[in-house]
């Protein structure tokens, strides 16, 4: 459940997480996706797997994390002796929506000759049946390190799992799920924006279409995409992910223009992820406040979840870090 929406007129939001902070012995992470105000408060900004490995490694007793619920699973799942609170139980996911883990285990089971690889947006529940979970930036080299006449499930998202197919020359089977950020990118709108721009660059996330990945000078996980916007020498970047990315763009090289990908009415607006905008800065310290709503998993569903976890960290550890490495924080 969600923590009560009480009247919080005439606090000083900021102050008051900064005290629960303290005396809860907490650590707030935030994902790319918060709005500003979140990721400045953070201790650490970033992709989700390393938002919770890093949250693991403090000696903090509980943590906050302003994403998607499948995110504050996975802190559970590394920090199962730390309390663990999201600040609206109903941020959840179109992609972990898509993949029910009861009717995924029946397609597991009429495959019988498939091991299921498994984006790391999905339930515990889900990666509880899974073989290996993987990540934007560490699939291709889990992949590499399978033999090629592997029958392979990828879920729950049909687009990366395409991306793949398409750079490795595999034919995995796709469950078919989608991200409906990434989805609602106008192929159109996109050719009109390079038009406009000819001379910048387009930066996507691999969770996108293939005929918007066609346009894309890179495709990356969501911290691979803010390195190539940085490092890139171009002026005005186009952004095909999620935009409150651009926020930490506009920190770092506050000199170059960042521009959001449209959606099929021209701006912005629809590729705004609406569960993660379910997250606030009263919700969180309210969260904080009440230590509500709390992520719990059964020991059984943890343990079994941890280990396809595991299995990709041990293949990928030359990539776990990299495409998805959480930014430590500091001041504004």
């Amino acid at each position: 459940m969600n923590a009560p929406n009480l009247s919080l007129a005439g606090l000083d939001l900021r102050a008051e997480i900064e005290r629960l902070r303290k005396e809860r012995n907490a650590v707030i992470l935030a994902h790319y996706y918060q709005t500003p105000d979140i990721q400045d408060l953070a201790d650490f900004v970033g992709d989700s797997l390393d938002l919770s490995r890093k949250a693991a490694d403090t000696s903090a007793d509980v943590i906050a994390f302003c994403g998607v619920r499948f995110m504050a699973e996975v802190a559970k799942i590394l920090s199962p002796e730390k309390t663990v609170i999201l600040p609206d139980m109903d941020a959840g996911c179109s992609l972990e929506d898509s993949c029910p883990p009861e009717q995924f285990a029946r397609f597991r089971a009429a495959h019988p000759d498939h091991i299921a690889i498994t984006y790391i947006n999905c339930s515990a529940a889900v990666k509880a049946h899974s073989d290996i979970i993987v990540t934007s930036s560490s699939a291709e080299k889990i992949l590499s390190q399978l033999p090629m006449d592997q029958k392979i499930i990828f879920a729950p998202d049909k687009n990366l799992g395409a991306y793949f197919n398409r750079k490795t020359g595999r034919d995995m089977l796709l469950w078919p799920g989608a991200c409906i950020v990434h989805e609602a990118f106008s192929e159109t709108e996109l050719l009109k924006l390079k038009a406009q721009y000819p001379d910048a660059p387009v930066a996507a996330h691999p969770e996108c279409p293939a005929y918007i990945l066609d346009h894309a000078d890179e495709v990356g996980s969501t911290r691979a995409i803010l390195e190539f916007a940085l490092a890139n020498p171009a002026e005005t970047i186009i952004v095909a992910t999620e935009p409150h990315i651009i926020h930490q763009m506009e920190k770092a090289a506050p000199h170059k223009k960042f521009i959001g990908a449209p959606g099929a009415d021209g701006n912005c607006n629809c590729n705004m992820c609406p569960y993660m905008a379910l997250n606030t800065m009263e919700k969180l310290y309210i969260a904080l406040r009440d230590m509500e709503p709390r992520i719990e998993l059964d020991e059984a569903t943890r343990i079994a979840a941890k280990r396809p976890l595991d299995r990709m960290l041990a293949m990928a550890s030359g990539t776990v870090g990299l495409g998805d490495l959480g930014l430590r924080v500091t001041g504004d």
